[in-house]
C-alpha cells in the first residue's frame, strides 16, 4: 500500500521534470540554430576554417544518417564501364571447383527390371504396346548444386507385346544407409508422336545395409499405379475388360534389388557402374537432307571392322551389301561409361548472353517457349524408333573399345564429331563441321538436353595409324596420315582418338584434360588418346588437315540452307555466331522458326526485317 502511494507522489514531479527538460532542449536547439547562422555568416570571412568544420559536420551525419550519396564522376563511370567488360570476357560459368560432399561410405545395388504384365493397349492399330520404363533414383546424398540431375535408366523397348520381358541390370554405387526412392515410369514409345504414359511404381526404402534382403529374383511383384497413365488406353482397356470375368485393370511389375557390398570412394558421388550399354539412334530424313551415310546395323559396322567379313559378305551379297552401305542416315550416339567421372570434371553452362541463362533455365514466357524448343530439338536428334540399335558390352574392355569404334565408323570419311559427357559418364556425340549443314543439329545444348552442369564437352576424331611398311615400327601419331580410304584393322591399338576442349557452350578448362584422358583410357584400353586445348594451334592443324582429307575423299556436300546461326544452339563458335547476328540484323533471309524467336527477344525486330527482305524466296543448292 505504502509503495503505491510513493509512486502516485513521485509521478507528478517526474512529468514536471520531462516538461523542464524539453524546454530546455528546444532553448538549447535555438541556441544551436542560432549558432550555426552566425557560423556560416563567419565562414564567408574566414575560409580557412571551412574544411576543418565540413568534415567534422560530415562525419557526424556519416554516423547518425549513413554515407552521404555522391554524384559519379567520369572516373567512376570508366571503371563500371570496365567492370563490364570483364564480366563479358570471363562470364559466369565453365569449370565449378565445387567439391564432392564429404558422405559415410555407401552401398552398392544391383536393380533388375525383369518384365511387367498386364499392360493396357496403346496402338489401337496393332492392339498391342511397345512399352519401355525409365527409372530415376533420389536418395538423401547432398549434391554439390541443387541443378545436378538425379540418376536415370531407360531400358531397351520391347516391340508389339503388353506383357515386356526386359531382364535388364542397373548397378548403382554409394547409396547411403538412409534408403533410397526408385520411380518407375511405364510408356509405350509413340514416335514421332508423344510417347504415352502407362503408369507409373514408386519405391521406397527407408534404410538398407550389408544385411539388407532387398527383393531377391525373380522380383518382388508391385502394383501400377494408372492415375499418370494414358485416359485413353485404359478406357479402352476398360471396355476390353468389361466383357472378361476375373480381368483386372492394374497392370503389375517385377522388380529385383539386392546389396552386393560397400562401395569404393568417393563416397559422396553416386554413379552408374554398369552394366555399359549404347544406342545409335537415325534419323533417315535428316540423312537424306545433310547428305550424312552410316550404317544402320551393327553387323555392317563389324564387316567393314573385319575385311574378311566384309569381302566375304561382298561377294555373298553382292550389290546388296553396297546398297546398305550407301543409305542415308544423320546417326547421333549415346555410349555409357563406366564411373566414376573424375570430380574435377564438373563445369556450368557460360551465361555469355542474358538469354543463354534464360534459355537454359527456362524463366518467364520466352525461356520456357525456347527451353522447350530445344528438348524437342533434343528428342528430335535421340528419337527412339524401330530403327534404333541397342546393345550391351563388358566395360573396360577392348570389347568397349570396339564398340566406340563401330560407333565412330573407325574413323572412315574423316569424320569430325562434337560430344559431351555427362556428370553420370553417359557420352552422346555426332557428326559436325563447317563442311556439313547439320551444323544446327550437333551443338552441345542439343547433346545435353539443356543440362546446366556437365562434365566434359568438345571435338573429337578417329584416325588410324597408318604404318608405311610391316617391318617398320610405328611412327609417332603427330606425324602419322590417317586415311579414310584402306580396310579398318583389327586391332584398337591401331587406331588414334584425338579429344579436344572445344566448346563455347560450357567451355571446359584445359587443366582437366588429364582427367578426361585418364577416364576414357580406364573406358577404351588399347586406344592412343590424346587430349589437346582448343587453343592449342596443333588442334587447329589436325582438324584442318582432317577437312581436307574429307574433301578428298568427295564426302563434300554443297549445299546451303537459308538460315543463319540458330539461337537455340551453341558449339565451339557459340560466340562469333551471336556476334554475327547482332551485327546482321536484317540482312540475309531468316527461317520462320527463327524470326518467332527474334519476336520473343525483340517484337520490334520483325518489323524491320519484314521491310527489309526481298519479295523473292528459295533455297540455293
Amino acid at each position: 500500500m505504502s509503495a503505491t502511494i510513493e509512486g502516485d507522489v513521485d509521478s507528478t514531479p517526474h512529468s514536471q521534470d520531462r516538461s523542464s527538460q524539453q524546454e530546455a532542449a528546444h532553448e538549447v536547439n535555438n541556441e544551436k540554430n542560432v549558432q550555426q547562422v552566425d557560423n556560416q555568416a563567419d565562414d564567408n570571412h574566414h575560409p580557412a576554417t571551412e574544411n576543418g568544420e565540413n568534415s567534422r559536420a560530415n562525419d557526424t551525419n556519416e554516423k547518425q544518417n549513413g554515407p552521404l550519396h555522391r554524384r559519379s564522376t567520369i572516373k567512376d563511370k570508366f571503371k563500371e564501364k570496365k567492370d563490364k567488360l570483364k564480366t563479358k570476357a570471363k562470364p559466369p560459368g565453365g569449370f565449378d571447383p565445387t567439391p564432392i560432399p564429404d558422405a559415410p561410405p555407401g552401398f552398392t545395388v544391383k536393380f533388375t527390371f525383369h518384365r511387367a504384365e498386364n499392360l493396357p493397349v496403346g496402338d489401337i492399330s496393332t492392339g498391342t504396346s511397345d512399352p519401355f520404363l525409365t527409372a530415376t533414383l533420389t536418395t538423401s546424398l547432398p549434391k554439390r548444386h541443387k541443378e545436378d540431375p538425379d540418376l536415370v535408366y531407360r531400358t531397351r523397348t520391347d516391340r508389339k507385346t503388353l506383357e515386356p520381358h526386359w531382364e535388364q541390370e542397373w548397378i548403382v554405387a554409394n547409396v547411403p544407409s538412409s534408403g533410397f526412392k526408385l520411380k518407375c515410369r511405364l510408356y509405350d514409345e509413340d514416335w514421332p508422336d508423344h510417347d504415352d504414359r502407362l503408369g507409373h511404381v514408386t519405391i521406397q526404402v527407408p534404410r538398407i545395409s550389408e544385411d539388407w534382403e532387398g527383393f531377391s529374383p525373380p522380383g518382388n511383384i508391385f502394383e501400377v499405379k494408372k492415375r499418370s497413365g494414358s485416359k485413353r488406353a485404359y478406357i479402352l482397356k476398360a471396355c476390353t475388360s468389361a466383357f472378361i470375368k476375373d480381368v483386372t485393370m492394374t497392370p503389375r511389375l517385377y522388380l529385383s534389388a539386392v546389396v552386393l557390398g560397400k562401395s569404393d570412394p568417393p563416397h559422396g558421388q553416386m554413379y552408374t557402374v554398369g552394366p555399359t550399354y549404347y544406342f545409335k539412334h537415325f534419323s533417315p530424313m535428316i540423312g537424306r537432307i545433310t547428305g550424312a551415310k552410316v550404317n544402320r546395323d551393327e553387323d555392317d559396322d563389324s564387316n567393314s571392322h573385319d575385311p574378311d567379313a566384309a569381302a566375304s559378305t561382298s561377294h555373298n551379297s553382292g550389290k546388296q551389301a553396297e546398297k546398305k552401305a550407301q543409305k542415308y542416315d544423320f546417326q547421333a550416339n549415346e555410349i555409357q561409361l563406366a564411373g566414376p567421372v573424375p570430380s574435377r570434371l564438373y563445369h556450368r553452362y557460360v551465361e555469355f548472353r542474358p538469354i543463354i541463362g534464360i534459355l537454359f533455365r527456362g524463366r518467364g514466357l520466352r525461356g520456357k517457349i525456347l527451353n522447350k524448343a530445344l528438348h524437342h530439338q533434343h528428342k528430335r536428334i535421340y528419337n527412339f524408333d524401330r530403327h534404333t540399335n541397342w546393345g550391351t558390352f563388358e566395360a573396360c574392355t577392348e570389347q568397349a573399345t570396339l564398340q566406340f569404334l563401330k560407333m565412330a565408323h573407325f574413323g572412315e570419311g574423316a569424320q569430325l564429331y562434337t560430344y559431351i559427357i555427362t556428370l553420370d559418364g553417359m557420352m552422346r556425340f555426332s557428326e559436325t563441321g563447317p563442311q556439313f549443314s547439320i551444323q544446327f543439329l550437333s551443338k552441345h545444348t542439343l547433346h545435353s538436353d539443356a543440362a546446366i552442369y556437365v562434365a566434359c564437352s568438345g571435338e573429337f576424331f578417329v584416325r588410324k595409324l597408318k604404318k608405311e611398311e610391316e617391318t617398320e615400327e610405328t611412327e609417332e601419331a603427330e606425324d602419322i596420315e590417317a586415311s579414310a580410304k584402306d580396310s579398318p584393322p583389327a586391332k584398337p591399338q591401331d587406331y588414334q582418338l584425338i579429344i579436344d576442349n572445344d566448346s563455347g557452350t560450357y567451355r571446359p578448362d584445359k587443366s582437366v584434360l588429364p582427367d578426361l584422358k585418364k577416364l576414357l583410357e580406364h573406358n577404351f584400353p588399347g586406344l592412343d588418346i590424346v587430349t589437346l586445348g582448343c587453343d592449342d594451334p596443333k588442334d587447329q592443324e589436325l582438324k584442318k588437315a582432317q577437312l581436307k582429307l574429307k574433301n578428298q575423299d568427295g564426302h563434300t556436300i554443297n549445299m546451303v540452307l537459308n538460315r543463319s546461326p540458330s539461337a537455340s544452339s551453341f558449339s565451339s563458335d557459340d560466340i562469333s555466331d551471336l556476334e554475327d547476328m547482332d551485327r546482321a540484323r536484317g540482312a540475309g533471309r531468316k527461317s520462320k522458326k527463327e524470326r518467332a524467336w527474334d519476336l520473343l527477344e525483340d517484337p520490334r525486330r520483325i518489323r524491320h526485317q519484314t521491310d527489309a527482305e526481298p519479295s523473292g524466296s528459295g533455297v540455293t543448292t
